[in-house]
């Protein structure tokens, strides 16, 4: 028998109302791959909260606050869109945003075993969906640690992170 939450995926008492969804990641940096799953799930909600992960045990190349910074300036004309970061389980950042999905992109066949186990693991936790995206054809082979490391061996990868 399957356990239930008793959290609800609605929004809780003070928490507004609306399809809300949260977007999360490192985006170290922020990619036009990302930036094309923010455009396409827009339309789907009344509001996205683009989390900014930090992990204490990772090492970034930008700091969290440039990150959040960069990705503020891209949607800043988007009152739909706002930026946080986050240091702790998405799901319970999801919870603090009265988030009912958390939105991912995938790229691959390898990506959607990691976020249907994530996603399960969400759901039984916190009560929360996930809503998958296929990245667009165009966008399949961008990474962020593809662009760090081009950015560290010194070429030009700005064709690659949002609003470059």
């Amino acid at each position: 028998m399957k356990k239930t939450s008793n959290l609800s995926p609605l929004p809780r008492e003070g928490a507004e109302v609306g399809r809300i969804g949260i977007f999360v990641g490192s985006f170290d940096p922020f990619t036009i791959g990302h930036a094309d799953i923010v455009n396409r799930a827009l339309p789907l909600f009344d509001r996205i909260v683009i989390g900014v992960g930090v992990n204490e045990r990772k090492q970034y190349m930008f700091t969290a606050e440039e990150r959040s910074q960069r990705i503020s300036d891209l949607y800043k004309d988007e009152p739909k869109i706002e930026v946080k970061t986050y240091n702790d389980l998405t799901v319970d950042f999801a919870h603090r945003e009265g988030a009912q999905y958390i939105i991912k992109g995938l790229r691959s066949i390898k990506d959607f075993e990691y976020e249907r186990e994530q996603a399960e693991i969400n759901r039984s936790i916190g009560d929360v969906e996930t809503l998958l995206l296929y990245a667009d054809p165009r966008y399949e082979s961008i990474s962020s640690s593809m662009v760090r490391e081009l950015i560290h061996f010194g070429k030009d990868a700005s064709q690659w992170i949002a609003g470059k």
